[in-house]
């Protein structure tokens, strides 16, 4: 289909977003091939959460927006099984979907657009300053060649959905956004959600 590329999906409970990283267990034989082939290809495969379904087992509903995950590094799990660190690229959306003989889901996909770089506006400032010092706490290095950068409303935005304590269905939400200032207001509007009482 024009303009349409086809994507191997994981449909997973959780979200994976723009720059972010996720650790993965792989032990079903439909995602160990994938895992196989885009380790050949150098290729990605589709992130999605799910709607319905479960991880494990009969191929999953996913949703309809999702994250490229590309292989970063990968390792044994104590348990024996294949441990995956996979970071997000591009946003899709899933245009059509059928499921192979394996239980493997293909989607066809929609590659977003995504906006320039854009600075932080007065009024997300101090998201910025609360992102560098949840950082902080966590030990992770926030200044310097490849490390982010907390004047850019994209990254932002980004870093904060994941570190942030959201549920998955409100990390979709902010997924499926183009415009990065609005996803740093709706982060905005639920920062009184999460002080302590």
């Amino acid at each position: 289909m024009v303009g349409l590329s086809e994507l191997p999906l994981f449909p997973l409970g959780a979200v994976l977003l723009p720059g972010g990283r996720m650790s993965l267990r792989i032990f079903e034989p439909r995602y160990l091939d994938l895992v196989k082939r885009c380790g050949r290809s150098g290729e990605g495969f589709g992130i999605c959460l799910i709607l319905a379904g479960r991880e494990v087992g009969e191929p999953a509903i996913p949703a309809t927006h999702g994250t490229e995950a590309v292989i970063v590094d990968f390792s044994m799990t104590e348990e024996g099984l294949l441990g995956l660190t996979v970071e997000g690229r591009r946003r899709f959306h899933v245009e059509h979907t059928r499921v192979r003989d394996d239980g493997l889901v293909l989607g066809d996909v929609r590659w977003l657009d995504e906006p320039g770089p854009a600075t932080l506006r007065d009024e997300h400032a101090l998201m910025s300053v609360l992102l560098a010092r949840i950082m902080d706490k966590a030990g992770l290095d926030h200044e310097g060649p490849g490390k982010g950068d907390l004047a850019d409303a994209a990254w932002v935005g980004w870093r904060l959905a994941e570190w942030l304590p959201l549920e998955a269905t409100e990390r979709l939400e902010l997924l499926q956004l183009a415009d990065p200032h609005e996803r740093l207001q709706r982060l905005v509007e639920r920062l009184p959600d999460f002080q302590a009482e």
